[in-house]
């Protein structure tokens, strides 16, 4: 499948989507209308808030103060992820000593973290950060070890036998062992980043889509709901792309599966 038709299917698919919403919501069947727009809203109210918002240019400040939160989760939860999951990889005792603790942590609820980080790190973007990190850490980290984990042993083998050192095995099987995983992680990593500042602000914020859901859900308003969720939607999607686009250049080597070529 091209990149144009694969597009369009996608684009047919929200449009359905936006369609059934509106039939839903406006049109009555069988006498009745399945979703009220009391509590469904019309896709027409949502996208003219939307656009209200962008005309207004009061939207703006909120979307870069989410942003920024999202990306400063994302990178440094990443990169700590990837960093510590390495590590426990190639040292077994360390791994088999802090087990036990890793998978208590990550049982922890994070909404219990999120007043914690606030009292620590007052209202302001990093606490925020600090629970969007906890989120993506872990889903990070577990992909990662089980990427160096899965090194094929005989290629291993092979480069030992070949006169490669330790340093030369950690660039040329490991790290390229482990960076399929990793990629596999960051796609689901980004929502969680956004969930993370999300949350965060909803709980207390004086800016970010966040605090814009929840002044608008405070006051009844379905249509403010909405539109505050199309945003994030679009914010997941524009920080997936960019980590789509790394991937693409960073695993230049891998071959396309069979299904990735049709």
């Amino acid at each position: 499948m091209n990149r144009v038709t694969l597009l369009t299917l996608q684009l047919l698919v929200a449009v359905v989507a936006i369609a059934l919403w509106h039939v839903l919501t406006t049109v009555p069947l069988f006498g009745t209308i399945v979703l009220p727009p009391f509590f469904f809203s019309t896709p027409e109210k949502v996208f003219g808030r939307i656009a209200k918002w962008i005309a207004e240019g009061s939207v703006w400040r909120h979307l870069a103060v989410t942003l920024t939160e999202s990306l400063l989760a994302f990178v440094f939860g990443s990169l700590s992820g990837a960093l510590v999951g390495f590590w426990f990889a190639r040292r077994q005792t360390v791994a088999a000593v802090f087990d036990p603790y890793v998978k208590m942590m990550n049982a922890l609820p994070r909404v219990v973290l999120a007043p914690i980080f606030a009292l620590w790190l007052g209202l302001g973007i990093w606490s925020k950060v600090a629970l969007g990190i906890t989120l993506v850490f872990f889903v990070v980290f577990f992909n990662v070890y089980q990427g160096v984990k899965e090194a094929s042993a005989t290629l291993v083998d092979n480069a030992r036998m070949l006169g490669m050192s330790e340093r030369q095995l950690l660039r040329h099987v490991y790290w390229p062992s482990a960076l399929s995983w990793m990629f596999s992680s960051l796609h689901t990593s980004v929502g969680f980043a956004v969930v993370g500042a999300v949350v965060g602000e909803y709980l207390g914020a004086s800016a970010g889509l966040g605090y814009l859901i929840q002044q608008a859900e405070g006051v009844f308003d379905v249509a403010g709901v909405f539109a505050g969720m199309i945003e994030l939607a679009a914010v997941v999607m524009l920080i997936d792309l960019v980590v789509g686009a790394i991937e693409r250049r960073l695993l230049i080597w891998r071959p396309m599966s069979g299904a990735a070529r049709e």
